[in-house]
């Protein structure tokens, strides 16, 4: 099924939104995606499209996909409130939250900010803000830099880097890359911007929610042990290190992550959360 792309206004910003699935009949609550820095809504649009049993939402922050370019910068809290805006226009209440590695922290705020409208949550390669252990520092130094993007020798070496092992699986560079759209200088900025002196550490271990954070074990970007410092933080989480998988195993190792995700979502409702929900 394709996805239904709309513009919304949203906490006084105009939004390129993506969403699945929302009128059908489910057992199961939205889940609310956030995407990695300078990411549009196509480069992971095949786990919305795999996860056919739920619905989906995700949006192109400020300034990537075809989201407008912000006219002022922003913050993990405006921009969680904001989401919180595009699932009132969505007509959405409580939903899964789920992010990727720059997304990931947002969703971390997401969660600490609005937990009456967070169920569960996923944390997919990424950290707990300032006191990340950084990755290979040439890596990140790339990652740094919006207009490499459409440079054809950078985006080789980025994905031999950001795909480990199966960089080598013929066909996957085109596969993805095809599905890229750079950010604008402005948007790629500000979301770095966003995330200057911003930690979800102190506030962790009063997350009350049930946790899932998934790490790839050749990450050269995010290195593994940024998810034992969360899971070490996170009262009710676990963490999946999955083997072979660089930071976008979640693509890569579509099979296996699909099936940690539904393993977690669809777990039976805890005895905190049947608490919550009386």
């Amino acid at each position: 099924m394709t996805a239904t792309i709309e513009m919304v206004e949203a906490g006084g910003r105009s939004l390129r939104v993506a969403h699945w699935r929302l009128g059908e009949p489910s057992d199961h609550p939205p889940l609310l995606f956030f995407n990695g820095i300078g990411a549009n809504i196509e480069a992971v649009s095949a786990l919305a499209e795999r996860l056919t049993e739920r619905g989906f939402v995700m949006f192109d922050m400020p300034g990537t996909g075809e989201s407008p370019d912000p006219s002022v910068p922003y913050n993990p809290a405006t921009i969680s409130w904001t989401a919180t805006r595009v699932l009132d226009r969505l007509g959405l209440d409580e939903v899964d939250v789920m992010g990727i590695s720059w997304g990931g922290a947002i969703a971390q705020q997401f969660a600490l900010q609005h937990p009456g409208r967070t169920r569960r949550l996923v944390l997919v390669a990424t950290t707990a803000g300032m006191p990340m252990v950084p990755g290979d520092p040439a890596i990140l130094s790339k990652m740094v830099d919006p207009g490499r993007y459409a440079d054809p020798d950078f985006m080789n070496e980025l994905f031999l880097s950001l795909y480990g092992d199966m960089a080598r699986r013929p066909g996957s560079k085109a596969e993805h890359i095809g599905r890229l759209t750079p950010p604008s200088p402005v948007g790629f900025a500000y979301q770095l911007l966003a995330m200057v002196g911003w930690s979800s550490l102190p506030a962790l271990p009063l997350l009350d929610k049930e946790v899932l954070i998934m790490m790839g074990a050749d990450d050269n970007l995010v290195a593994p042990i940024n998810g034992r410092i969360l899971a070490a933080a996170i009262r009710n989480s676990r963490l999946e290190i999955v083997e072979g998988g660089g930071h976008l195993f979640l693509l890569t190792h579509g099979d296996e992550s699909v099936a940690c995700l539904r393993a977690f979502l669809d777990a039976p409702d805890t005895e905190a959360e049947r608490q919550r929900a009386a």
